[in-house]
């Protein structure tokens, strides 16, 4: 079980400015289910997400290349059915003032499924 994080090189963003928005891809899950719910317990994440949750943890970070390439991840792991949180920036700190999207996270889910979308990507 893991998390891929896909993060733009392209923005060449800082490092802290990097680590911030893979930040916000990986929480997303978490929040999107606490938005749901309004609270949570481990019985409200799959099989897969409790043991992700509960035991390693385990987050990929993975270098795309272009926007397109980002959307294109995107839209291939929501028609494999898989969670995927996209990150906008707002464009407070970088950006010029302009809404970029940054990353996105894939999963929690089997490595296997993930890896069928993101296995040819370069590690961050």
């Amino acid at each position: 079980m893991k998390q891929v994080i896909c993060m733009r090189h392209d923005l060449k963003m800082r490092r802290g400015k990097q680590i911030a928005q893979g930040a916000h891809a990986s929480m997303a899950f978490l929040c999107d289910k606490l938005r749901e719910k309004g609270s949570v317990s481990l019985d409200d994440f799959s099989e897969v997400e409790q043991i992700w949750l509960s035991e390693a943890f385990a987050k990929v970070c993975c270098r795309i290349d272009s926007e397109e390439e980002l959307l294109a991840i995107h839209d291939q792991a929501v028609e494999a059915g898989l969670a995927v949180h996209l990150i906008t920036d707002i464009g407070r700190t970088e950006f010029h003032g302009q809404p970029t999207r940054t990353c996105l996270a894939i999963g929690p889910d089997l490595a296997e499924k993930i890896d069928k979308i993101t296995g040819h990507l370069q590690l961050l």
